[in-house]
């Protein structure tokens, strides 16, 4: 089928590719279908594109790539939401957040998003570990990566993140003892996201 996108022009994308996300994406809960957009530069960056709306599109990356301590934690209840049963068949991005001066740019590490990529389904995930930042400033280790990595740029893009579960029945030891408040906006930072990135 054919989309209609505003960074990058009309693209084919076949429907197998396109991922749903039954909730939306925080902040942005009306828009439903989505697919990943490799830009193929030597920036790693994708872009998790709206089907349906040409200027709505998310620049996101692979944490691995530039934070290799970084393990997200999932509940049941999230694995469930989106069909999961094995960790393998799972794919972790974090939101982009790219101001003007793009050494300031950050990631979402709070809030990754979580794809089943055997059934194509997709969900923002919020995380219990209150260790992660919802806005993980990483230039410098993501220059640092990429030079120090291979120079292939497809070997650098598939750096998989691992995942791991933890039990209805067992607390999350990093988790906070008392529940805390969780305000979307400033979670995703979404609307930022894509606006800054755009007037890139």
């Amino acid at each position: 089928m054919k989309v209609l996108t505003t960074r990058f022009g009309e693209l084919s994308v076949n429907k197998e590719d396109v991922i749903r996300f039954k909730e939306g994406i925080l902040g942005f809960e009306e828009h439903k279908n989505f697919f990943i957009v490799d830009p193929n530069d030597n920036t790693l960056i994708l872009w998790l594109q709206s089907t349906d709306t040409p200027n709505i599109a998310f620049p996101m990356i692979e944490p691995q790539i530039f934070k290799s301590d970084y393990f997200p934690v999932l509940m049941p209840s999230d694995m469930s939401s989106i069909d999961l049963e094995e960790t393998s068949d799972a794919r972790v991005y974090s939101i982009l957040t790219i101001p003007a001066d793009y050494t300031q740019m950050s990631a979402n590490l709070k809030a990754p998003i979580v794809v089943n990529v055997k059934k194509n389904i997709g969900k923002q995930i919020v995380l219990q570990d209150n260790r992660m930042l919802v806005k993980h400033e990483m230039y410098k280790e993501l220059k640092l990566a990429i030079s120090s990595h291979a120079t292939s740029d497809d070997r650098r893009r598939t750096m998989q993140t691992p995942i791991r579960t933890l039990s209805n029945q067992n607390s999350n030891p990093m988790a906070a003892n008392e529940a805390e408040s969780i305000n979307p906006a400033e979670l995703t930072n979404a609307k930022t996201a894509m606006t800054n990135s755009e007037s890139n």
